[in-house]
């Protein structure tokens, strides 16, 4: 198919009243919707206008938060954020607020084992695999405990590494 003078003239005028790609292709025939897209940015028609003409009301603001009391001490931390623009990714700074205290739950009859300190080649199927220290460190082990029913971590470290996802909900 060819885009004469004619049909470059109705793609315009279809164009500008509104009519979206596919309703284009379809009144212009033997022409698919993306070959409308593809002329309409050669052409480099502006925006398609809406189909109904009127403008788009404004949207209303959002009532305004509480004020906050007088004795409020607002937190502010930041953080460094990775966002993606286009193909590269922008690292910045992202200052935020919070208002409390993170809560620590004080837990007194929790037991931590001893750890056997095993190197690699030492462990078994049942020792204990979570490791301990800076692998590339020198004083770098593994607990080597005995572990239950072919897990790879003894009943302390399973508690730590299987956590519910409601409980660790909770520590946040």
């Amino acid at each position: 198919m060819n885009w004469t003078d004619e049909r470059v003239e109705k793609l315009k005028k279809l164009w500008s009243e509104g009519l979206s790609a596919s309703q284009i292709a379809a009144q212009l025939g033997g022409v698919s919707r993306n070959a409308v897209i593809g002329k309409v940015h050669r052409l480099a028609l502006p925006g398609r206008a809406k189909a109904g003409g009127a403008p788009t009301a404004a949207r209303p603001k959002r009532p305004a938060a509480p004020a906050r009391p007088a004795t409020f001490t607002a937190r502010v931390a930041t953080r460094t954020v990775a966002r993606p623009a286009g193909a590269t990714v922008l690292k910045e700074e992202v200052a935020f607020e919070y208002d409390e205290e993170p809560v620590t739950r004080v837990v007194s009859n929790v037991v931590v084992p001893m750890s056997r300190n095993l190197e690699l080649t030492q462990l078994t199927e049942r020792t204990c695999k979570w490791p301990n220290g800076d692998p590339l460190k020198d004083d770098f082990h593994f607990c080597g405990n005995e572990s239950p029913d072919n897990s790879p971590y003894c009943a302390y470290h399973q508690r730590l590494a299987y956590q519910p996802s409601a409980e660790r909900r909770r520590m946040r």
